[in-house]
């Protein structure tokens, strides 16, 4: 029999009688216990499947080799006896008579660069003190997101890190840092406590091809958006990548360090595709994870070659039981869908309902990016920014209308936004404001379903923004280490907005001290001196830093600006303002804990002091525009005309009881 094309396996895997008779539900992987171990792997089109066994995850010989036995369904089942922990395996699958050599899909851990699975005793990976950890307390109100990656976090020398531990996961777990052991200026955890912020957002740290963990890291680079084992962490950022078990407690005590600084760990996962087409699922399943052309092609909506096809039902399975293990194994608080647009909205929903089952389950935070990365043979329903009102009102998306409106296309270095020369852009703010809820443009259910900001990992920093944008303006060169006072007041105002507006902040890691990248748009492979935090930098620009705290600490204390409600994005009143001033008021909820009755804000992104009405009343000046903690100090009374200074942000708590 001649082997199958592409297109005859797509026309198999969709056909009704297939998923009839492979559907599978019951285990998958390796089931540990002291007496034995069983191993599953689902390999429907196989003719045969063996296990090898090896004594290391890297190197040596090939300790034995065992057929496995069909045992229906696409299952093949083999039991190993005795107590296997440590014991590292791959899968010798035989399809159309041609045979693949790969890890388990289903691994949990894995040895060197993740080319073989490992037995893993889960239990003996739990740190001390491990079943006492919990997720914080963090309300819809108070959140804010703070991304960064493993590595950038620490590697600066300056970072006060242990040697050892810099760019790896303990590094999260060393408090009182300080930038170069000066014992003043904190840095790292110490650093994240005073900022303030709710949550850390860690770009992937799930096993990905694009660094060897065998070699020096100090040329090696990347951010990690190449999965291989979705459900094995990445051993370069570990203190022992030859080990499989070391990774996955280096990782619980990454999180149990960050949930005991009151800090919740989301992170960032890319199901839309795998590093490569030759892959774990496709050596296990040809084709059948990955979404087809019409001509049984591989899709490229990733831009990579390969996506997934998550409406498949064994795909969706996997993504769902991949997300369920990492919230309960790890304790994790969140997850941000890289290409979420890639991702179907039944596959989204069905996995914010598993999630939700878990104990505690509600509060584990579910966001993406609602668009693609080229065109997508995907026909059902996208969890897209199209499709907001089909996810489940708590699945939210980075929303790109509010960042470029703020701040500019981060395509295009020289177009200007709101706060840096785009006064036209004032309709767009005004509706960033109620997070689009009171708009045409988009259609969220809820000011949840938006993830306000105006930076991330990729496109331009914002100080690399605003400063290109005005070298562009100038005809000149951008200089992105001088403190200049007109790209700061824009900084200032652009954090204004977004941390003012509805919907949950989200920022970049160093955007409060004006990291700067030189001008690249896109470092995902860049020098690893290019990506790191410069935590000197954080010193120099403590007056920035100081102003993101106050006013993470402002939204904080007046709990309806971050209020997820339909309700409460309908309750903001906006002023009539001369353009391009944006002013709006809105009041607390009752028993909320607010400090004021109610709040007015206003944007002025011109280079001139306006006037606006207030409202009648005494009201208190709560930000000026560059100090955004006036409300922690003397109270400074203002009343009927609110003085906005050039390129600011002013804000005022109504005085009187809330």
């Amino acid at each position: 029999m001649a082997a199958r094309t592409p297109r005859d396996w797509k026309e198999w895997f969709e056909s009704e009688r297939f998923a009839a008779e492979y559907t599978y539900d019951g285990m998958l992987g390796a089931a540990y216990t002291h007496a034995g171990t069983t191993l599953r792997v689902w390999a429907p089109t196989a003719q045969a499947v063996d296990v090898r066994l090896y004594a290391a995850g890297d190197g040596g010989f090939l300790q034995a080799q065992l057929p496995m036995a069909p045992g229906g369904r696409g299952v093949w089942m083999l039991y190993l006896p005795g107590d296997r922990a440590g014991q590292y395996y791959t899968y010798l699958v035989t399809v159309d008579g041609e045979s693949r050599e790969t890890p388990d899909p289903y691994a949990r851990a894995a040895g060197l660069n993740g080319t073989r699975s490992m037995i893993v005793d889960l239990a003996a990976t739990d740190p001390r003190g491990w079943q006492h950890d919990r997720r914080p307390a963090a309300p819809p109100a108070r959140r804010v997101v703070w991304e960064v990656g493993v590595r950038d976090f620490s590697a600066d020398p300056a970072s006060g890190v242990r040697l050892s531990w810099r760019g790896k996961y303990l590094a999260f777990t060393q408090e009182n840092t300080t930038l170069s052991f000066d014992g003043v200026h904190p840095t790292c955890l110490a650093y994240l406590k005073r900022l303030g912020v709710t949550h850390v957002q860690l770009m992937p740290f799930f096993d990905f091809g694009s660094v060897d963990e065998g070699k020096n890291l100090g040329r090696q680079y990347n951010w990690g958006y190449d999965p291989v084992n979705f459900n094995v962490p990445e051993g370069s950022y570990s203190t022992d990548a030859r080990r499989g078990e070391v990774r996955i407690r280096e990782v619980k005590q990454m999180v149990a360090a960050l949930h005991s600084a009151g800090i919740g760990v989301v992170m960032d996962v890319v199901y839309n595709h795998l590093y490569r087409w030759e892959n774990p699922f496709n050596a296990c399943v040809p084709y059948y994870y990955f979404r087809q052309n019409e001509d049984g092609a591989p899709s490229n909506g990733s831009g990579c070659g390969n996506e997934t096809a998550t409406e498949r039902p064994m795909m969706r399975r996997y993504v769902i039981d991949s997300l369920v293990y990492w919230a309960k194994e790890y304790h994790l608080d969140g997850f941000r869908f890289d290409l979420m647009g890639l991702l179907d909205v039944d596959t989204m929903n069905a996995a914010r309902a598993a999630l939700d089952a878990l104990p505690g389950g509600e509060t584990i935070l579910m966001y993406g990016e609602p668009w693609r990365g080229g065109a997508s043979a995907l026909r059902a329903p996208a969890a897209d920014r199209d499709h907001l009102a089909a996810l489940d009102g708590r699945i939210g998306g980075f929303c790109d209308n509010t960042r470029d409106a703020i701040k500019g296309g981060c395509f295009d270095a020289a177009a200007p936004g709101y706060v840096n020369g785009g006064p036209e852009k004032s309709w767009d703010v005004g509706a960033a404001v109620a997070a689009w809820c009171r708009s045409e443009v988009l259609h969220p259910q809820n000011p949840g379903q938006i993830i306000s900001y105006v930076s991330a990992h990729d496109n331009y920093t914002l100080w690399d923004k605003l400063a290109l944008t005005a070298a562009a303006a100038a005809g000149a060169k951008p200089d992105y280490d001088r403190m200049d006072e007109t790209l700061l007041a824009q900084n200032r105002l652009a954090a204004g907005i977004y941390l003012t507006c509805k919907g949950m902040p989200f920022m970049q890691a160093g955007e409060e001290f004006a990291r700067t990248k030189r001008g690249e748009g896109n470092s995902y492979r860049s020098p690893i001196g290019l990506n790191r935090l410069d935590w000197a930098r954080a010193g120099r620009f403590h007056s920035l830093v100081d102003y993101y705290r106050g006013l993470i600490a402002l939204r904080a204390a007046f709990p309806r600006l971050g209020d997820p409600s339909r309700e409460s994005a309908d309750a903001i009143e906006f002023f009539c303002t001369e353009q391009p001033v944006v002013g709006w008021q809105l009041a607390a909820a009752p028993g909320d804990g607010a400090l004021w009755p109610a709040i007015a804000v206003f944007y002025n992104p011109t280079d001139e002091v306006r006037s606006a009405a207030l409202p009648a009343g005494p009201w208190r000046l709560l930000c000026d525009g560059s100090s955004a903690s006036l409300w922690r100090g003397a109270e400074l009374r203002v009343a009927d005309t609110a003085r906005l200074q050039p390129v600011s942000v002013t804000i005022f708590g109504r005085v009187g009881q809330a």
